[in-house]
């Protein structure tokens, strides 16, 4: 059944075909979807030095080698998944990509050596891909153009809640597991099973629960190479382009806080406050916590002001004001201390801002045929910004100072200001067109 034009839930005018059911799965896949991929990067100090006994010096660099390893497989992966998703259907790759990260998961701290922890690391890292590109596109599929951004700010908000979940809940089981007389290595083993299992029954609900419904008959006769170069040729458009530069650097944001924010807080709560590494961990959780926590409450903010301003000039806003944000950790000198926690609601905001911005914009200047090819491109570029920033961020963590991927994310988000300030004049929305989503093939 077509929803009615005017129908709403939690303030959203609803897209045709769609139901209250299939808004819901999608709130729910984005806190779980966000959850379990705050987790593994967050739990990788621990496994590092509980489970592998990686010295300190080299956990850096190690770090970063997981960032690159998993970029890189999402870089190979992630228009392949947009245009799948336009050829098929949202729900299969949606699917795909919780059973790969519960498989990662699973298998992480089993692993022996640093070279099937990468490995791993890859596996994982290609149903986060699945999972990003379609997040994105599912919350502007769901809903009319006038609610893009209230949608992004909701799917930001359960997105807050289940890295909230992950940093201050999950983290800590480990620790819960050895207090009650559980071997260290045991208990991430276990911790990680319990996390995977979830994951892979969200995966089958949302199988259940997604729309089956595709929004373009005509991408499902397309050939799958074309519908990857009309995503990457769209960047012709001044919006389009602005779109992907922008998530360049909100992806490389959310990793530098997921996974070197943690590293920071946990080796230096080893080596200065004598913590063992469950308690460095649970530590590293608070902080972390507190930039969720602020990301959280501050999404539907940047949703609503999508929803009220060019969208241009609230992805250069957003853009600037994570940058201040991430140069700010270049001033602190104890991460245990109340700086830090400053400088993490200010991350947070900042990290929030970027990721709930760029989106509604390419939902605003893509075509509804290769919206799905467009996505995934955009979250090549999020994963091409990962890259960089996990890759020079780790060497420099190791040689200059631990602020050091903080100050590289915050330099590129000044060059995506400079760029979104000489083309926000030359950026014209597309109408949005009045059709119908077709049924997906059987």
């Amino acid at each position: 059944m077509a929803a009615s034009p005017s129908r709403r839930v939690l303030g959203l005018d609803l897209a045709d075909g769609i139901g209250r059911g299939n808004l819901w799965a999608c709130l729910s896949m984005a806190f779980t979807a966000t959850a379990v991929i705050s987790f593994l990067p967050a739990a990788q100090p621990y496994i590092l030095s509980g489970v592998l006994g990686v010295a300190k010096g080299d956990q850096g660099k190690i770090v970063g080698l997981l960032g690159v390893a998993a970029e890189i497989a999402m870089i190979v992966s992630l228009a392949w998944y947009g245009a799948l998703a336009d050829r098929y259907g949202r729900r299969p790759v949606v699917v795909a990509g919780f059973a790969l990260c519960a498989l990662g998961t699973a298998l992480f701290p089993f692993a022996g050596n640093t070279a099937v922890l990468v490995a791993l690391r890859v596996v994982f890292a290609l149903g986060v891909a699945a999972l990003s590109g379609m997040l994105s596109t599912v919350a502007v599929d769901y809903v009319r153009d006038g609610s893009r951004g209230r949608s992004y700010g909701l799917v930001g908000l359960f997105s807050g809640l289940g890295a909230m979940v992950a940093v201050l809940a999950l983290v800590r089981l480990p620790k819960l597991l050895e207090d009650g007389g559980t071997a260290p290595v045991a208990a991430a083993r276990i911790s990680f099973l319990v996390i995977a299992a979830v994951v892979l029954a969200v995966g089958a609900l949302m199988w259940r629960t997604l729309s089956k419904t595709r929004v373009s008959a005509a991408a499902g006769r397309v050939p799958l190479t074309r519908l990857i170069a009309e995503g990457v040729a769209l960047a012709r458009d001044p919006g389009v382009a602005l779109s992907y530069a922008a998530a360049f650097v909100a992806r490389a944001d959310l990793a530098v806080v997921a996974g070197f924010m943690s590293l920071w807080v946990t080796e230096h709560a080893l080596a200065e406050g004598g913590l063992s590494g469950a308690e460095a961990l649970a530590r590293a959780g608070a902080v972390v916590g507190i930039a969720q926590t602020t990301a959280m409450l501050a999404a539907p903010l940047f949703g609503w002001l999508g929803d009220r301003m060019r969208r241009q000039d609230v992805v250069v806003l957003a853009q600037g004001l994570a940058a201040a944000a991430y140069l700010s950790t270049l001033l602190i000198s104890d991460p245990l201390g109340s700086g830090m926690m400053v400088t993490a609601v200010l991350v947070g905001l900042g990290e929030i801002a970027v990721i709930t911005t760029a989106g509604p914009l390419l939902a605003q200047q893509a075509p509804a045929s290769v919206r799905g090819s467009a996505y995934g491109v955009q979250t090549l570029c999020g994963a091409i910004g990962i890259l960089v920033v996990s890759g020079l961020g780790g060497y420099l963590y190791d040689a200059w100072r631990p602020a050091a991927p903080f100050a590289v994310a915050g330099a590129a988000g000044l060059l995506v200001v400079a760029f979104g300030l000489a083309v926000r004049r030359r950026v014209t929305p597309l109408p949005e067109p009045d059709a119908r989503p077709v049924d997906a093939p059987a």
